[in-house]
């Protein structure tokens, strides 16, 4: 095992990524990421985030309702009906998970999935924010709980990058390079069925069985399929949404609304299906499109701020306690210990005398006071309201008091 990579397995002392992959973080960064597959055997024990136990707790007693869970057979997903049945009294709803059903379908041969595991699985909730924190990425996870010697979908690829951790029991995947590099989120499997299916019937890149521990990172694009063996196999697939040049693009476009040449109206009577006629205002519209992005202002600024209300929309940060923290907030003394709030992020800046925190879409503004506290709780360490600089006592208190009543700090043991 590479020296940066602790021997400990679990939780304990290794970082979440750490825990995906058997490689230096900064070879992974360099050689891995987006651009080839990863086999890590015996990385790690991931029982921790799910085991067959947690699974029955989710399916009998948690009351996910779709798109929750689903189930599929044989590479096609079952109607909700056949595994959700009515709440009853107190729940007035239709399309509860019915243990009966999935066991009637489980043991019939149908793969259950439980997705969106991040929101609702508390190790799982802490484990892919703090993925998050290190990938820059959003990042969501589920389970794919599949009976013995089953198939749960053909050969395919994903649109987004996957860690895959073997929780339990042994399943074979067969990898194949990808026929359509870098899938964009529109640029489904379907879209290339037929040379999908060709490839997997190839000499695979990675032909392996995955056992208890034993981690896999593919790239999106990258064609797998997998078949449970001798027992009932869990593993995790953690889906990574990994932003592109394309989504910077995106961001760049903005500055269209500016160009006084490029809102101006087309043509009376053009054909906007016919080429011939569309190919002089294409090549004129590159043309004020490149003068607009070479007299815009900080084009970094502004895709930064763009992505970055983005990324708050498409991950969360550490959830807060809202009765502990009103409880906190009432009795809020100088002794009190807090911390920036994990995966809250935010860039502060001075401006007209002011200092402002900008995260998640929402800006609060405080006086220019508060910033050398502000940059000291940014920095994440916990520190007592008394201790914080550049503050006296009593607006520490004030200052605090609204930055633990809008989320952005927690307090601290």
């Amino acid at each position: 095992m590479p020296e940066n990579v602790l021997a400990e397995r679990g939780p304990v002392l290794r970082s979440a990524l750490s825990r995906c992959i058997n490689v230096p973080r900064e070879q992974f960064a360099q050689e891995v990421w987006g651009r080839t597959a990863l086999l890590s055997p015996a990385n790690d024990d991931f029982t921790d985030l799910l085991s067959p136990d947690a699974v029955d707790e989710l399916v009998g007693r948690r009351g996910l309702r779709t798109p929750f869970i689903r189930l599929a057979h044989e590479g096609t997903v079952l109607p909700p009906d056949l595994f959700t049945a009515s709440g009853g009294f107190g729940a007035e709803v239709s399309d509860q998970v019915s243990s009966d059903k999935v066991l009637a379908q489980f043991a019939a041969g149908a793969t259950i999935v439980l997705q969106g595991l991040h929101r609702m699985w508390p190790p799982l909730v802490d484990f892919t924010r703090q993925l998050v924190e290190e990938l820059g990425h959003p990042a969501q996870v589920n389970a794919y709980v599949t009976p013995p010697s089953s198939q749960g979908f053909a050969p395919h690829y994903d649109t987004h990058d996957v860690f895959v951790l073997q929780v339990s029991g042994e399943k074979h995947w067969v990898i194949h390079a990808p026929v359509h590099p870098d899938p964009l989120k529109d640029q489904v499997w379907t879209d290339h069925r037929a040379a999908v299916a060709q490839a997997g019937r190839g000499d695979p890149v990675i032909d392996q069985v995955l056992r208890p521990g034993d981690a896999l990172y593919l790239p999106r694009g990258w064609i797998h399929s997998a078949t449970a063996l001798g027992d009932t196999s869990i593993h995790l697939t953690v889906g990574l949404s990994a932003y592109t040049r394309a989504d910077v693009v995106d961001t760049l476009l903005s500055v269209v609304g500016g160009s006084a040449a490029l809102r101006a109206s087309l043509p009376l009577g053009i054909d906007v299906g016919d080429p011939d006629q569309l190919r002089p205002i294409v090549e004129q519209t590159v043309s004020d499109l490149v003068a607009a992005l070479s007299t815009a202002d900080d084009l970094a600024g502004l895709s930064a701020g763009r992505l970055g209300a983005r990324f708050g929309r498409d991950t969360r940060p550490e959830p807060v306690a809202p009765l502990a923290t009103l409880s906190a907030i009432t009795a809020l003394s100088e002794a009190t210990a807090v911390r920036w709030r994990h995966g809250y992020g935010g860039r502060i800046d001075l401006a007209d005398g002011r200092v402002r925190l900008t995260a998640r879409g929402t800006t609060l503004s405080m006086p220019v006071e508060a910033a050398p506290a502000l940059e000291v709780l940014r920095a994440g360490h916990p520190i007592t309201v008394g201790a914080l600089p550049g503050l006296d006592l009593a607006s520490a208190l004030v200052v605090v008091r609204r930055l633990l009543r809008e989320g952005v700090v927690v307090t601290s043991p």
